[in-house]
């Protein structure tokens, strides 16, 4: 079979180290739930996947979709692998869910939309666990807790929607073809099924970071006259010197939810 070649426009880069593959499957939650993988590539992951659960992969490049349709025409014609052939963050525009029930999204992600895809599944109301492969620096931001370097919006909404996130191994570049120029982190995390994710209330938190080391007050003033800010500061407490990496999640909480009451 002729080389596949990585396409550049779709961040593609194959992972080929089996050890890594073995390690990211026992990873995976011992549920009943759905598998969703996005960006299959050649099928290195989706191979091991399907060996243990039924699963829908969602791959947008035409020329791999006809090596995956050759290489696991059985378990398609079986019923255990959906192929679909779309842009995944387009089918959830469409369809609100990648899934009609409980699923788990276990994928290697293309770097350049994984911020994106990780920020649609917590929206994604039926997805429960997200064990992704992302650049190390983006699985750290996740992960961050107040006063990390990395913390930033991404750190606070996955302490408020989740149960557990953490980052569960690092992979070097030599594990794939060809090898990206970064280093990759296995990323867990686990919702908390109960909560949802305010887009608005992301929105808001983007813009107590827009120059992260200024005054969080400084910041704010994008959204809020001073008067507003100084009287939610003397309410929370807040002292006004307080950086923005330096204001828990739960303090973000209840900030937005004053802003909120605040414009009604």
């Amino acid at each position: 079979m002729e080389k596949v070649k990585a396409k550049k426009q779709y961040g593609q880069n194959f992972l080929k180290d089996t050890t890594i593959l073995d390690k990211i499957i026992q990873s995976m939650p011992m549920n009943n739930n759905y598998v969703v993988e996005i960006g299959p590539g050649l099928g290195d992951l989706t191979k091991n996947l399907v060996k243990y659960k039924d699963l829908t992969a969602y791959e947008v490049d035409t020329d791999l979709i006809g090596i995956l349709k050759s290489k696991f025409a059985i378990e398609i014609e079986e019923g255990k692998l959906k192929l679909i052939h779309t842009d995944v963050l387009e089918a959830w525009d469409k369809q609100k869910s990648l899934h009609n029930g409980k699923y788990d999204l276990i994928a290697n992600l293309p770097y350049y939309i994984a911020t994106n895809i990780i920020l649609r599944a917590f929206e994604d109301v039926s997805c429960e666990h997200i064990i992704v492969m992302v650049q190390k620096e983006v699985a750290e931001k996740f992960t961050a807790s107040v006063n990390d370097k990395e913390y930033s919006s991404l750190g606070i909404i996955t302490e408020l929607i989740s149960i557990d996130s953490k980052i569960l191994f690092d992979v070097p570049p030599e594990s794939f073809d060809p090898p990206p120029k970064v280093t990759s982190s296995i990323l867990y995390i686990k919702k908390d099924m109960s909560k949802n994710f305010d887009k608005d209330f992301n929105k808001f938190l983007k813009a107590c970071f827009i120059q992260p080391r200024k005054k969080l007050s400084k910041n704010l003033t994008s959204l809020l006259s001073k008067d507003c800010i100084s009287e939610i500061y003397k309410e929370l407490n807040v002292d006004d010197n307080v950086r923005p990496h330096e204001v828990s999640s739960s303090l973000y909480s209840q900030m937005y939810t004053k802003v909120k009451n605040g414009r009604n």
